[in-house]
């Protein structure tokens, strides 16, 4: 039986895929339980403190609900709310959180923090997302993709865009983890850093997946399976980036030609927040500098029966609970 108790969670690279499949059938069970309402209290009386540089939707509620499900305190620390990092070093911080919480979330800016956090927590820390890595949203994409089309092996996984964001990296190596044949469809100027793809290429020769980088959108999604982007711009990026990178990115929207170009069946995925349109003060704002009504993926495809995005964000909460409750149980829960 796997057993994950006491681990952290900083990036895939950490996991075994047989540890990946594990929080996936975990995640699985949870949901079915969630959903027929059947209680799952099985971290009754433990207490998590999540720790947020950088704002969310999705990875705040997940976090919450999966620890109130589990039968947990919650402590939300947005910036203004911890001295970490000010007044007090990322070694004591961890220190003085472990020895009142039983597990540690952090979502901010460097990869080197949360590593830190875990170095110096005895209790399990898990990444929210960091500007290299964000392995709590593989589990909730892999998820999906199994949902809808049934299986992992084998699948032809696309992502457009920045493919050296913390979503390009996460993603190659997911997919290189489970044996899907992952493709980054991208400018040159934004492929993954080199030994990240070494590394993952090798792990993908062992799992039956692959690798490829392309600049040809036509090439890059073709019979594609699954095609997933993310925003142009991430989070704490200046401003300024903004019509440098719509100038790379412009030809690598999600259209309607990008998805005809896929499978008939194929299912179209996104992270979210996503600028399909001009109803949020960033889209608005895009649209009036530099006419672009839509940047990353058209909203007709946001909106097609194609896009999966909605369960994918639902997905994030089992699959957080999935992580959470194996690295903090007792004793493992056996699957069967």
């Amino acid at each position: 039986m796997v057993d994950l108790r006491g681990r952290d969670l900083l990036k895939l690279l950490d996991y075994t895929p047989e540890e990946i499949r594990y929080v996936l059938d975990l995640a699985k069970d949870l949901k079915y339980k969630k959903h027929n309402r059947i209680p799952h209290r099985y971290l009754e009386g433990r207490n998590i403190v999540l720790l947020f540089e950088k704002t969310s939707t999705r990875t705040r509620c997940s976090f919450e609900v999966a620890g109130l499900d589990l039968g947990m305190g919650v402590t939300f620390l947005d910036p203004g709310s911890s001295q970490m990092g000010k007044k007090e070093s990322i070694a004591d911080t961890a220190r003085v959180l472990s020895r009142m919480y039983d597990g540690i979330e952090y979502r901010g800016f460097s990869q080197e923090i949360v590593e830190e956090l875990a170095r110096y927590s005895d209790k399990p820390v898990w990444n929210g997302l960091t500007d290299q890595f964000h392995p709590t949203q593989m589990f909730a994409d892999l998820l999906t993709i199994e949902e809808h089309l049934g299986r992992l092996q084998g699948v032809n996984f696309t992502y457009m865009g920045d493919a050296r964001n913390n979503m390009g990296n996460s993603l190659m190596v997911a997919c290189a983890k489970m044996g899907l044949n992952f493709t980054a469809c991208a400018p040159k100027e934004l492929f993954p850093e080199a030994w990240l793809v070494e590394e993952a290429k090798k792990i993908a020769a062992e799992s039956g997946g692959s690798v490829r980088l392309t600049e040809d959108v036509y090439e890059g999604t073709k019979d594609a399976d699954v095609i997933y982007t993310d925003i142009w711009v991430s989070m704490g990026e200046p401003a300024e980036v903004w019509e440098t990178r719509i100038n790379l990115l412009k030809k690598y929207q999600v259209n309607k030609a990008a998805m005809a170009n896929a499978k008939k069946d194929a299912i179209f995925m996104h992270c979210l927040p996503s600028f399909h349109d001009e109803k949020t003060t960033i889209g608005a704002d895009i649209a009036k500098r530099f006419g672009i009504p839509e940047m990353e993926v058209t909203n007709e495809v946001f909106e097609s029966e194609q896009s999966v995005v909605f369960d994918e964000a639902e997905n994030r909460m089992h699959t957080i609970k999935a992580i959470v409750c194996a690295t903090m149980i007792d004793e493992p829960i056996d699957l069967g």
